[in-house]
């Protein structure tokens, strides 16, 4: 069975291919024409790429033959409609139509996808959530959480405002719940009619001698959540990174507890469960929001949990470990769903990472690629 790591960048999609043994890997692309690519999801020959920007305005692509060709739904205008509408000539070379896209300039780009029960899902920037229920061929708003009540006090994270990260529930295709930097996390019972703000600590004493605004603060986590998964089975764990931290949730986002003791900072982007194991988690902690960005001393590690935040152990085998300055960004670390699970995370200097042993032992599989802003793995069919 082969394995397929979906790579978002800046400069377009790519593929990197594997034969079950995981061990020979294969780049492939660029596709997506060249377009940023913020996130990249996949199941069985279909996959579907999202992003955009201020030149082409944002969109999603999809392939339904595993990367051989690809269409794009166009969904908001950009610069480069302005210019084909008066240059003919212009037009002419892109192959441009005057087709108004449906949201014309509401947002600029797709920042997040998901597909949960048949509903295909994207995060906008500035944040809004759309819904596709004919596999992204026509998309849908929800007003509810364009209109909820606090959208008036939401605050752009430095990438601006996005709703970036979206989570579903196997078992239950009402269950949603969603992360916005900087609002925070909300959560819907109800397939998105009604959405509830989740962000209250149950360690309130976490709260003492922060004083960055991103900072868990008045009995909250800090509202500049970067990245979020839920455990598997049948739980509401949650696990998530945010501008300040790692938290857990027993109680799907009602209360968090602060589980930071053993890493060496605070300050990170991506989150990983573990498939099968919802006390095994991953991540990447930083050196600081405004120390650079990078590993903690330049030298790079992938930190493991096997005990739900309880302890933590530095993995570092096969990752550089001087002079090491790149950023892994917030979607980008993925795993497969294979018995030993396979860890993959790609860096802002355009290498993928590999492992096939939980984070034991680390193999760099592509190189040179454009800053890398998504990873993800093509789920097999069952």
């Amino acid at each position: 069975m082969q394995t397929t790591i979906l790579v978002g960048t800046t400069k377009g999609a790519f593929l990197v291919n594997s034969e079950e043994d995981r061990q020979d890997w294969q780049v492939s692309g660029p596709f997506c024409d060249g377009w940023t690519i913020n996130h990249m999801i996949g199941a069985g020959d279909t996959i579907w790429a999202g992003g955009g920007g201020d030149w082409s305005g944002a969109g999603v692509w999809r392939s339904d033959d595993r990367g051989e060709t690809w269409t794009c739904a166009k969904l908001t205008k950009g610069q480069m409609d302005e210019w084909a509408a008066n240059d003919p000539d212009f037009a002419a070379m892109i192959g441009w139509t005057d087709t108004p896209p449906p949201f014309g300039e509401e947002f600029s780009q797709i920042w997040s996808l998901g597909h949960h029960h048949g509903t295909l899902y994207a995060g906008t920037k500035p944040a809004n959530l759309l819904t596709s229920t004919d596999n992204g061929e026509t998309w849908l708003k929800l007003e509810a959480l364009a209109n909820h009540p606090s959208a008036d006090t939401w605050n752009p994270g430095a990438a601006g405002l996005t709703l970036h990260t979206i989570v579903g529930d196997p078992a239950n295709k009402d269950k949603l719940w969603i992360g916005i930097s900087a609002a925070g996390v909300f959560a819907t019972e109800d397939g998105g009619q009604s959405w509830e703000r989740r962000n209250r600590m149950s360690n309130a004493e976490a709260c003492e001698g922060h004083h960055h605004p991103a900072a868990p603060a008045n009995g909250e986590t800090g509202h500049c959540v970067h990245n979020m998964m839920r455990a598997p089975g049948d739980t509401d764990r949650l696990y998530q990174q945010n501008h300040h931290g790692v938290w857990r949730s027993n109680d799907g986002g009602r209360s968090w507890d602060d589980i930071n003791s053993g890493l060496p900072s605070t300050f990170g982007f991506p989150i990983r469960v573990h498939p099968h194991d919802p006390d095994t988690i991953w991540t990447i902690p930083l050196n600081g929001d405004s120390a650079g960005r990078y590993p903690p001393d330049a030298a790079a590690a992938v930190w493991r949990s096997r005990d739900a935040g309880e302890s933590w152990e530095a993995l570092r085998e096969g990752l550089p470990q001087e002079a090491c300055y790149f950023t892994v960004l917030r979607q980008a670390m993925a795993g497969d769903k294979q018995e030993q699970a396979g860890i993959y995370f790609g860096t802002n200097s355009g290498s993928v990472f590999a492992s096939i042993d939980e984070g034991d032992h680390w193999t760099e599989i592509a190189r040179h690629l454009p800053t890398i802003l998504a990873v993800e793995v093509l789920e097999n069919p069952h």
